[in-house]
């Protein structure tokens, strides 16, 4: 059972409340609803206060001795972050295709000749589950070190069954045994395997008649994805995966339009997609239809950075209406990172977003992006207990010194995880 936490003092409370249930957009990213000298009572793992600290001292009396306080006097307190796209279970790595970017190579380069997901399939199906709990709790640490409270997890290392099942097994005993609550997204539409070649339509039928009603009978995940990309997945192979796994009760998420337009944003809002993800070339029509469908936009700007390529356009989509939410996107060759707020600080530097933007968009929209967003993602009485102290006087200062991680505490499910930057967790 949680212990009852009282945080006081905090320099600046960073609650996010909003006046909807629904994913922040245009000016109202800019609203982080701030209280000065801020105060949260946690209880049983519940947020049941929130407000200035001689306030909530004054309306609590008593009920205060006896339990933990933390001081967060000159620091910021904000909801645990949220992180709605990772490929966080797969083995080994790939430094020597960033070697070969550097001297020329592009990503579909390395992919068509065999690198890329293909590499990462050969290790992940070859890997015993041991190893791959092991190597993605190593990950997951890494996530809570720098904050993260919850995240996304995809399978797609596999691309058959075993291995596919093998990656959605291991998400779900890491969910059960990790602080970091795991939402997981089957994505056996990553890749056409080499064994397909050429024949991309089998897989597909393979993927809706085998691979999805075990996923759905199993109850190993709650979203599904695809890669609608030339070269991997057409729009219409793409639509036959997310309607095959909308009718056996999984919602769809999509990877469009990052390599060139492709349709993707509109097939997102076409089959009633809680995402597009990546969207560095997203249409104009795309973006109009986003919005009027409120299709969040998860944007990877680690993967662009990592990639050498242009950001997706924060900015532009942020002005028109689409709501917009940032992730990682951890994988081992396109973006291998665990910071979250290396993110939040390249969204700012490369996508024009705006610091309290970028807040907005790494807790209660990411939070939103996995169907959570009445659960998590502000600091509000009824929501779990899951915020960030972080070592710096203002908003502004976490956004201002980049490459640097200023986590100080973590608190998740009301029990603290992270005190001083280091963890301190015992296994559920």
């Amino acid at each position: 059972m949680s212990k009852s936490i009282f945080i006081e003092h905090a320099n600046q409370l960073i609650t996010l409340k909003g006046k909807s249930n629904s994913p922040r957009v245009g000016k109202q990213m800019s609203d982080l609803q701030i209280i000065e000298d801020g105060a949260v009572y946690i209880e049983s793992g519940k947020i049941v206060e929130v407000g200035k600290t001689e306030e909530i001292k004054k309306k609590l009396g008593g009920k205060l001795e006896g339990i933990k306080h933390i001081d967060a006097t000159g620091k910021i307190v904000t909801p645990g972050f949220v992180d709605p796209h990772t490929h966080l279970v797969y083995a080994g790595s790939r430094e020597e295709e960033f070697n070969m970017r550097l001297n020329g190579a592009s990503y579909m380069d390395i992919m068509n000749n065999g690198g890329g997901i293909h590499a990462t399939t050969f290790m992940t199906r070859n890997a015993s589950s041991k190893q791959l709990f092991n190597e993605s709790k190593r990950r997951l640490d890494q996530f809570l070190l720098h904050g993260v409270t919850t995240l996304e997890a995809k399978s797609g290392y596999g691309l058959e069954w075993d291995s596919e099942m093998k990656q959605l097994t291991v998400a779900k005993e890491l969910n059960a045994v990790h602080p970091i609550d795991i939402v997981s997204t089957f994505m056996g539409a990553h890749a056409v395997p080499k064994e397909y070649k050429g024949c991309p339509d089998a897989y597909i039928d393979l993927i809706i008649e085998e691979m999805l009603p075990h996923v759905a009978k199993n109850e190993l995940a709650e979203f599904n994805d695809v890669f609608c990309e030339r070269g991997v997945f057409t729009p219409e192979q793409s639509r036959r995966v997310l309607e095959a796994g909308k009718r056996l009760g999984l919602t769809p998420k999509i990877h469009a339009d990052e390599i060139e337009p492709y349709e993707g944003a509109e097939l997102a809002v076409e089959v009633g997609a809680i995402s597009a993800d990546h969207l560095l070339k997203i249409s104009q029509k795309g973006i109009q239809l986003m919005a009027d469908k409120g299709v969040i936009g998860v944007l990877l700007p680690g993967t662009a950075f990592f990639l050498m390529t242009e950001a997706a356009d924060g900015r532009k989509m942020i002005d028109q209406g689409v709501p917009i939410a940032l992730s990682t996107d951890c994988n081992p060759g396109s973006s291998p990172t665990c910071s979250t707020p290396l993110i939040m600080n390249l969204a700012c530097i490369h996508m024009g977003m705006t610091p309290a933007e970028v807040l907005t968009a790494t807790t209660i929209n990411a939070a939103y992006g996995i169907n959570r967003g009445n659960e998590i993602g502000s600091i509000e009485i009824g929501k779990k207990g899951d915020l960030a102290i972080l070592n710096v006087p203002n908003f502004m200062q976490l956004l201002y010194h980049f490459g640097m991680n200023h986590t100080h505490t973590v608190i998740k499910d009301g029990e603290i995880v992270v005190q001083g930057g280091k963890l301190c967790y015992p296994s559920r």
